[in-house]
């Protein structure tokens, strides 16, 4: 049995978030010691290992109870799994698009600049202005 420091230690995860998802139901309320300690069996370490992979790979909170949902009952189709992590990647798809019209942005402005007087800036004169901009990257992945 593992004390909640150890768990946090051997998974990385900080001791308030092991409780916080205790108290949001991802992982189940610890058995206790007579004197009210937490003690976590291998279990619960194979569960906030998962937990702490699929934060890790960017999962919501709420996809996670999903997929813990569907790990706990094995019998149910691999498709909605799989369903799950393909949403998962067409976030990431999204943010990685708009991270690249980010900084096709950012080196044109850098670029441009003449490295002139605050007043002549161009950095500056793009971040008043966005019709400066050359992309849609405020549109990117919203």
């Amino acid at each position: 049995m593992l004390t909640i420091g150890t768990l946090g230690k051997k998974t990385g995860t900080k001791v308030q978030t092991i409780r916080y998802y205790e108290q949001i139901g991802l992982l189940p309320e610890p058995g206790r010691t007579e004197g009210g300690q937490r003690r976590y069996a291998d279990t619960e370490l194979d569960r906030l290992s998962f937990i702490r992979h699929s934060r890790q790979l960017g999962f919501s909170l709420e996809a996670i109870r999903e997929l813990l949902d569907l790990s706990d009952n094995p019998n149910r189709p691999c498709h909605e799994a799989d369903a799950i992590a393909r949403r998962q990647l067409d976030q990431v798809d999204q943010r990685i698009a708009r991270l690249e019209a980010l900084r096709k942005e950012l080196k044109r402005m850098v670029h441009e600049c003449s490295g002139g007087n605050t007043s002549d800036c161009r950095v500056l004169e793009v971040l008043r202005d966005h019709s400066e901009c050359l992309t849609k990257h405020d549109e990117i992945g919203a």
